[in-house]
């Protein structure tokens, strides 16, 4: 069970934590003078979670002028009209720009954090009614009770079928998941970091008994890596590692598998594996992935932003140098 009380987990920082240079460059190359987080290694897309990234980031560097352009961006662009939730995808090479209105739990969770903790830094309490009200809706619409545990619905719609949900654990943004708890007295939010640690132990598959990106849990509570996507511990499931690690649970049993995985690697891990047959990634991970690594390794990240970062990995490692910071 995680201990709530006594924990400081938000990003409520009265220096700026980041070398300025990593965020002056993340900004000139990723952030629009609109407040658009541009996705560099997705065909330039946007999504819920670059947003909530990019205002998370604003936060810890005390920029109130990008927070309010981002936040902008995502609730006039990207905001739902019935829910107060985000459509998880803008294309701009697309007509229309958004195909698909579903939401991801992830970025509404990062764009509720970022807001609740730009509310409390600033003062504001428009970001903090703003963050309410999203966090209200993400547990009245995808939060429920099933086979057992307290799980979160990747979106409003399409994953849950018969007799099975899908569920994604890297959307358990646990320090965000952790400070709501606290924020709201609400017992929903503690019951669903609770239940994040019970299936990370779970969640076991293969030789190197690893998380998949995608899970499948059946109504009698067995877990297997969902037939809808690659059997793969890949870009989704690594974030796992930093979210528990932040929310100061880098010890936790479930992250163990993690650490040998990428201490097998050496230098130079895969960027993924397939926890089926084993097959890995013919590219090595990421400047980001080897940043997660170290923190939950408690290890110091010293690397710099670079050229070769695009989005992802940029946002992976100026991330984990914020979730570093925080323990420090």
């Amino acid at each position: 069970m995680i201990r709530m009380f006594g924990i400081m987990l938000g990003l409520l920082l009265t220096t700026q934590v980041l070398a300025q240079d990593d965020w002056q460059q993340y900004k000139s190359r990723f952030i629009t003078d609109e407040g658009r987080v541009i996705d560099t290694g997705n065909a330039g897309i946007s999504h819920s979670e670059g947003q909530g990234y990019g205002m998370l980031l604003a936060v810890a560097n005390d920029d109130a002028e990008h927070f309010k352009a981002m936040w902008h961006w995502a609730r006039k662009t990207l905001g739902r009209q019935d829910l107060p939730l985000f459509s998880w995808k803008f294309d701009p090479n697309a007509r229309p720009h958004i195909a698909d209105s579903n939401n991801a739990s992830d970025g509404d969770i990062l764009i509720a954090w970022a807001l609740l903790q730009g509310g409390k830094k600033w003062n504001n309490s428009n970001y903090l009614n703003a963050s309410r009200r999203i966090r209200n809706a993400v547990l009245d619409n995808m939060v429920l009770e099933y086979a057992g545990y307290s799980v979160l619905l990747p979106g409003v719609n399409g994953f849950t079928g018969n007799g099975y949900i899908d569920i994604n654990l890297s959307y358990w943004v646990m320090p965000a998941i952790i400070d709501f708890a606290r924020e709201d007295n609400q017992v929903k939010w503690q019951q669903l970091a609770d239940s994040g640690q019970q299936l990370l132990a779970k969640a076991k598959f293969g030789d190197a008994q690893l998380p998949a990106d995608w899970i499948r849990i059946s109504s009698s509570g067995e877990l297997h890596p969902s037939p809808n996507w690659p059997a793969r511990f890949s870009f989704d499931a690594i974030r796992i590692a930093l979210y528990f690690s932040w929310a100061n649970l880098a010890q936790d049993p479930g992250l163990n598998s993690i650490k040998l995985f990428w201490q097998a690697g050496g230098n130079n891990p895969p960027a993924w594996i397939d926890v089926n047959s084993s097959e890995v990634a013919p590219y090595a991970a990421s400047q980001g992935i080897l940043a997660i690594r170290s923190v939950v390794n408690g290890k110091s990240v010293n690397s710099q932003l670079t050229a070769q970062d695009d989005y992802y990995s940029a946002s992976l490692l100026l991330l984990s140098k914020l979730a570093e910071s925080i323990h420090q």
